[in-house]
């Protein structure tokens, strides 16, 4: 039977809303490139949850109103309004003014139609849209209805209506699961003005998480269907103890997770180079015990408690991390400032730092860097991607994950991860490919 595995191993894209605009970057150029023939899973980020209904919803504004701007910013635009050209299109024919759907759903549609095995996901929450994960989850009538809310308008794909499109299930079969991306419960490490409960969330975390499975296969078994729940994992050990994420009892309800294994460092710390991806502690690390992380300690991590590690994804960087005015080619050495970034400062794309400066390797920490006399950039490259995909096999692991996939528009890296797992024995996972 068809699976969704790259020789029973996931390689998960996450594909940004925002990335049709500045970036330039449509679910076509995953066509072209042939990057969707390598990926198993794009996880669509992100969804909100509305600051008044403390619902999954859908809206066309850049910020809300409410407090923080929580009560709806969103895209509806990007996601299922816009229409696509021809020649920007994947099935190379133009949308229609009166067409439902159209947007990034309806060309991940395409995408989809062309590459059967692949899933895609809706992915809850990120760094900004986590304000009102807290406050959603913090009561089982509050669970139902937020997870109801999700179902109805990402499974069963009842859109509102918006310009002439949307409208009761215009975005049905597009997506095959949910990702939760919760950052972060159970600690003020996540944005500032985030809700937060650090006595319930964890307790309310794992909840939530039941009642997703238990919805999801409540309307799977009405359409012979099984629908995937994954989570974005934290590295950072005292986030993973704050919100018990490597508690199994939450395995038993996602499906599998995907660990960020990188933004480990940056230039959040303007004056100190170092490793954003490192997969192995370094030595040289300066920094306090605590602060001192690794992709590794962060698997090792949950493996220690138990979950199995087909469970388990290791998240890759398509982007790089970097500080100016940096006086030494090895890292942690002295920097004035974050580098200047195309779309943000101290953050680059793969396919623009791949050629600046000098390129560095470290099989040691598992590392990469570039340098060019001033600028000092943090990153994943072929040589790390491999390495890090040898671990994964090597540890059982189901695969790995990407963020975000306009980084590597001509998906170099993630072919490179799957060009090895093709190579490598076949992996642990079974996961049948949609219906």
């Amino acid at each position: 039977p068809l699976t969704s595995t790259v020789n029973g191993y996931r390689n998960v894209g996450y594909f940004a809303q925002w990335g049709v605009y500045g970036r330039a970057f449509q679910a076509k150029q995953l066509d072209v490139s042939g990057t969707a023939k390598n990926l198993t899973h794009i996880n669509y980020s992100f969804g909100n949850i509305n600051n008044q209904t403390l619902t999954c919803f859908m809206a066309n504004k850049a910020q809300g109103t409410g407090p923080n701007g929580s009560d709806g910013a969103g895209d509806a635009w990007a996601d299922f309004g816009m229409g696509y050209a021809a020649d920007k299109s994947v099935s190379g024919k133009a949308d229609t003014w009166d067409q439902p759907l159209a947007g990034s759903f309806n060309q991940l549609k395409q995408l989809k139609a062309k590459n059967p095995k692949l899933k895609v996901m809706i992915s809850l929450g990120g760094w900004t849209w986590s304000k009102n994960f807290s406050k959603a989850a913090a009561t089982e009538a509050s669970r139902q209805k937020l997870v109801s809310s999700c179902i109805d308008l990402y499974i069963k794909g009842n859109l509102p209506n918006f310009e002439g499109r949307g409208g009761a299930g215009a975005a049905a079969g597009i997506f095959d699961g949910i990702d939760i991306d919760w950052e972060w419960p159970g600690t003020n490490s996540g944005l500032a003005g985030n809700g937060v409960d650090t006595v319930n969330d964890r307790a309310n975390f794992k909840a939530l998480l039941a009642e997703f499975r238990k919805q999801l296969d409540a309307y799977g078994s009405t359409n012979n269907k099984k629908y995937v729940l994954s989570a974005f994992l934290p590295a950072n050990p005292a986030d993973i103890d704050a919100g018990g994420w490597d508690d199994p009892a939450n395995f038993k309800s996602l499906d599998f997770g995907s660990i960020q294994g990188y933004d480990l460092h940056g230039a959040w710390n303007p004056t100190l180079t170092g490793h954003q991806a490192n997969l192995y502690d370094d030595p040289a690390d300066p920094r306090a015990p605590s602060k001192k992380f690794s992709a590794d300690k962060a698997v090792k991590k949950y493996l220690a408690a138990g979950i199995d590690p087909k469970q388990l994804g290791l998240g890759l960087a398509a982007y790089g991390r970097g500080w100016t005015g940096a006086k030494n080619v090895s890292p942690w050495g002295p920097a004035t400032d974050g580098a200047p970034g195309t779309y943000e400062t101290a953050n680059e794309d793969y396919d623009k730092l791949k050629t600046l400066g000098t390129d560095h390797y470290d099989a040691a920490t598992g590392s990469a860097w570039r340098y060019d006399g001033t600028q000092w950039w943090s990153y994943d490259n072929i040589a790390t991607t491999k390495q890090k995909t040898d671990y994964i096999v090597s540890k059982g692991l189901g695969g790995g994950m990407w963020w975000e996939l306009s980084g590597d528009r001509n998906g170099e890296l993630v072919g490179a991860m799957s060009d090895k797992f093709r190579a490598a024995a076949p992996g642990p996972v079974t996961e049948a490919a949609p219906p």
